[in-house]
């Protein structure tokens, strides 16, 4: 995010960073980390998969609608977010 202060000036979209080791203002973050855990367990052995699984996951994650996004995929939102920023 070097360029976080070029992207919210292309996009209106504000960056905010979260204060070091200040865990509650992460919270959908850390809710994103753990949702692999869904499809893989803690401890799984990783030998048997190949690298298109991990791909596979992170399709099925990216494309599940969101509660916080009115039930809307993150590409539904990013779609809609970029066609309210073009001129």
């Amino acid at each position: 995010m070097a360029a976080h202060r070029s992207f919210t000036i292309a996009t209106n979209v504000s960056v905010y960073f979260c204060d070091p080791r200040s865990h509650w203002q992460r919270s959908s973050d850390e809710n994103i980390n753990g949702l692999p855990r869904q499809y893989l367990l803690e401890r799984t052995d990783l030998k048997p998969y190949t690298l298109d699984d991990p791909d596979a996951i992170a399709h099925r994650l990216s494309t599940r609608p969101r509660k916080t996004l009115s039930l809307r995929t993150p590409g539904d939102r990013l779609e809609e977010a970029i066609v309210a920023t073009t001129p």
